[in-house]
């Protein structure tokens, strides 16, 4: 150790015990009640685990995208000015630049629900119901031609989706 660091440990070893008992703490954060932290553990796994209690049908889905999602991804999903979320199916493998949107990119709808749930609408996250939640992304299912556009999602029938990406995206290994 050379002196010069000996000289900063010696320094802050003699500060700790006034900093630890004789000083006033910051006052930074605060504690977090259990049901704060409840609002936030909402992940929803492959599997569908955690998914909550509501459902959605595409048509219900059509009205709160056209009420809430339309300004950023566009008529249909085509996107502008953000993210599209419709099209690209079979355009991750070749020579063009892939289209990666809900129906080509993501391997599982049950992940769609957890990041619309999460993360939209961009400028008040965390506000659609469960319901809506399971309409948005069944209507979103629908346009890229995975879900007919009389199935109901819920927490039975979203981890039972099979996106058209699903072996695609994460390299499988058999069980040994």
């Amino acid at each position: 150790m050379s002196m010069r660091d000996a000289c900063i440990s010696a320094s802050l070893l003699a500060f700790l015990p006034v900093a630890a008992f004789g000083a006033e703490s910051p006052k930074l954060g605060k504690i977090t009640a259990p049901e704060e932290i409840a609002s936030w553990d909402i992940s929803i796994s492959p599997n569908g685990a955690g998914l909550p209690p509501g459902s959605g049908t595409p048509k219900q889905g059509a009205a709160v995208y056209t009420a809430k999602c339309l300004a950023c991804h566009g008529q249909n999903g085509a996107g502008k000015p953000n993210d599209q979320l419709v099209g690209g199916i079979g355009s991750l493998t070749g020579d063009k630049p892939p289209v990666k949107t809900v129906g080509s990119y993501w391997p599982y709808a049950t992940t769609v629900f957890d990041y619309v749930r999460r993360a939209m609408p961009y400028n008040e996250s965390k506000t659609l119901t469960n319901d809506e939640v399971y309409a948005v992304v069944a209507y979103i299912l629908q346009l890229n031609g995975i879900i007919g556009e009389n199935d109901a999602m819920n927490a039975q029938t979203l981890p039972k989706v099979q996106m058209p990406n699903r072996d695609g995206f994460i390299i499988r290994f058999p069980d040994k």
